[in-house]
């Protein structure tokens, strides 16, 4: 199947979850990530089950903190 991820199209497994993805894609630091699936924001106790499906688009997203 064919995903979007961070805008690139990438092929992908049938039955693959979102975990996976984290892990195949290398996040460097899965614990702060935060996923979005169609623009549609995830919980982290989701991952392991959510299944993604063909033409969806993910995106990994890092939120920092800072200010002065």
């Amino acid at each position: 199947m064919t995903l979007i991820i961070a805008g690139e199209k990438k092929e992908y497994a049938e039955g693959t979850t979102v975990a996976q993805l984290i892990a195949a894609e290398n996040i460097s630091d899965p614990q702060s990530v935060t996923v979005s699936v169609n623009e549609a924001f995830l919980r982290p106790a989701q991952y392991d089950g959510y299944v993604v499906r063909d033409g969806d688009e993910i995106e990994f997203l890092y939120f920092m903190g800072g200010g002065c």
